[in-house]
């Protein structure tokens, strides 16, 4: 018997979640509905499956795996953090992997983990604990991505990149090979990353450049 889960948080992602989840080829567990905080969307049906009340309810169905559903890195971190002061456990979270995406063996995936239709490993890639990577994005060899990492639709690393915990990648932005994007990094859409960039800073472009540059002393 497939054990039930959960999505936290009833926004966008969830329902991207939630589709993979529905695909005919699913072989996971099915879906009971959403747990989310926002008062408005307690007791609603959203993209028919039902809220089945905030974070702090979670200890009524003790049966059933979790999936943060958060877009935000940092957002994920801090809700499992609050679900970790509940008692839930890294044993309590299911990975999601949509049924088109192959992992090879060479490949690890983490806890919590969400990969979108069409998300390519090659070998010898790892991704942590309740990482993102949304529809299309390419990881090749031995790429490396930190907890609560977010690749945009998209994304391309080279091999060998490092992608820090918490950091953002946004749509159609690629990475040279053996380069690396610091933690808590924002990368901006469509940008080319041809160096390493620094933890907790934005950068954008072609080739991307911290987005304070002009305004740096000459």
């Amino acid at each position: 018997m497939t054990v039930p889960i959960i999505l936290v948080t009833a926004g966008g992602l969830a329902r991207e979640t939630a589709s993979a989840c529905l695909h005919p080829c699913w072989s996971g567990g099915p879906l009971l509905g959403y747990l989310d905080d926002d008062p408005a969307k307690a007791g609603t049906t959203i993209a028919g499956l039902p809220v089945l009340g905030a974070l702090q309810s979670v200890g009524e169905h003790p049966e059933a795996k979790l999936v943060v559903c958060a877009g935000q890195g940092a957002s994920r971190r801090s809700i499992v953090g609050r679900l970790a002061e509940l008692g839930i456990g890294d044993d309590r979270y299911a990975t999601i992997v949509d049924p088109s995406v192959h992992v090879p063996a060479s490949c690890t995936v983490g806890v919590g983990s969400i990969l979108l239709g069409g998300t390519v490993l090659t070998a010898g890639v790892r991704v942590g604990a309740h990482v993102v990577c949304m529809p299309n994005v390419v990881l090749t060899h031995d790429d490396v991505l930190s907890d609560f990492a977010t690749l945009a639709a998209g994304v391309v690393l080279g091999g060998t990149v490092h992608v820090g915990e918490a950091a953002y990648l946004g749509m159609n932005a690629s990475v040279r090979q053996q380069r690396s994007v610091g933690a808590e990094a924002t990368l901006g859409m469509g940008s080319v990353l041809l160096s390493d960039q620094p933890a907790e800073t934005i950068w954008a472009g072609v080739p991307a450049r911290s987005l304070t540059w002009a305004r740096e002393p000459k």
